[in-house]
């Protein structure tokens, strides 16, 4: 008879952890505005998920709603690539430049917009805050895939 194991429970940890921790509209806003992921095929901009969380973040840090129209009426000419965002340089340094960088050369045309993502930016790179539940979740998941690997290596067989 073979052990029978699965990864589905780490699986659910992982995804519980996704979904509680870093499925936030903080997190979608961040995705919609750089510019590495934003101009790519792949990205999703059709995505009700993404754009409804960047229109929550835009209400929580934003409380002016003439500064969120102006946002949402800049929006408009960095997806679709227009003024300094279409400039050679600025589709050659999409990739090459940190994103706040990127939008500190090329995002004077769309103010309102610009301090915006450079706020929203900064405040997704700072993990300071998640580093302890972070660390105590990692012990959790290399104590599981440790018993597992020791599980799958020894005990292939039940006697």
């Amino acid at each position: 008879m073979y052990v029978l194991c699965s990864y589905e429970p780490i699986g659910k940890i992982i995804d519980e952890r996704w979904d509680h921790k870093l499925h936030r509209p903080l997190h979608a806003a961040a995705y919609y505005l750089n510019p590495h992921l934003h101009y790519e095929p792949t990205f999703r901009h059709d995505d009700p998920q993404v754009k409804e969380g960047l229109h929550m973040c835009m209400r929580r840090l934003g409380k002016d709603v003439i500064e969120r129209k102006k946002i949402n009426l800049q929006l408009v000419e960095f997806h679709f690539a227009r003024g300094l965002f279409s400039m050679e340089e600025a589709k050659n340094s999409r990739k090459v430049m940190q994103p706040g960088e990127w939008w500190e050369m090329f995002g004077d045309g769309t103010p309102e917009l610009r301090r915006f993502v450079i706020r929203v930016l900064s405040l997704t790179c700072s993990f300071f805050g998640c580093e302890c539940n972070w660390s105590s979740f990692e012990m959790v998941i290399q104590f599981n895939l440790m018993t597992l690997f020791y599980l799958f290596d020894n005990f292939t067989y039940l006697v």
